[in-house]
This record gives C-alpha cells, structure tokens and sequence, in this order.
C-alpha cells in the first residue's frame, strides 16, 4: 500500500511524463531500478540535437521547509548519475529495448501547486544538473 507521499510523487511523475510528451519528448520508461538506485524517468529530448535524458522528478506541496530543489542533494545525485550509468552499461531499457545511442543529460524537474492556488501546478524544468 502507497502512502499519500509516495501517491503525490506518484502523480507529480504522471504530470510530468504528459508534459515532457506534450513537448515531443519521448519517454522511454518510468521507475527504471538500477541496482540500489533508481530513475524517475527516462526520456528522449528530440533536441535538435537529440539527447538521452534522465529526469529526476521533485514534488513539493508546500515551501514551507525550502524549496524542491533543496532535496536534490549529493547523496540523492550520486544515486541518480550511477543508477544511469548502470543503465547504460546494461545497454537496455527494463523492457529488453535496447537504449538509443545518444549522449547523456540529467534534468531535474519540480512540481508544486500552482502559485495563486488555483487548479493545476506549476512545473520547473532545469537542465544539466549533473556532468553526463
């Protein structure tokens, strides 16, 4: 059984996953575990140039206690750039297809309620987080 955190990260991901396709990205897979690490997301940036993307996927209800950017810290960065170098080395995504042959990048990518409280939320997209 979920708790309600892990539901709002649950859904933060969703929300992302359509933005990043209403954009005309690709996303390959989601939740892809890479040995003790794991990657929120796995997409395609059609660029131009085209890239390898893993996304790290934020969810704040509140700024209370900082900002999302804030959870990103070193421990959680060297999970996330390991677990992606781990996939690719295997190659492969978690489905048996074989992962584009593209460089890498790290995105990370929050998203909170919308500032005025109104329906919906408010995403942050920044690019190159880590050295790929």
């Amino acid at each position: 059984m979920r708790t309600s955190g892990q539901r709002s990260g649950d859904a933060a991901e969703t929300t992302v996953a359509e933005h990043l396709a209403e954009a005309g990205w690709t996303v390959l897979a989601r939740n892809v575990h890479v040995g003790r690490g794991e990657l929120d997301i796995v997409a395609v940036d059609p660029g131009p140039p085209a890239v390898l993307v893993a996304v790290e996927v934020r969810w704040r209800a509140r700024r209370d206690f900082g900002l999302a950017e804030e959870t990103f810290d070193w421990r959680k960065r060297r999970r996330v750039r390991d677990a992606a170098f781990g996939l690719l080395d295997r190659g492969r995504l978690p489905d048996g297809r074989a992962l584009p042959r593209l460089s890498l990048r790290f995105d990370l990518i929050l998203v909170e309620p919308s500032a005025d409280g109104s329906p919906g939320h408010r995403i942050r997209h920044h690019r190159h987080v880590l050295g790929g």
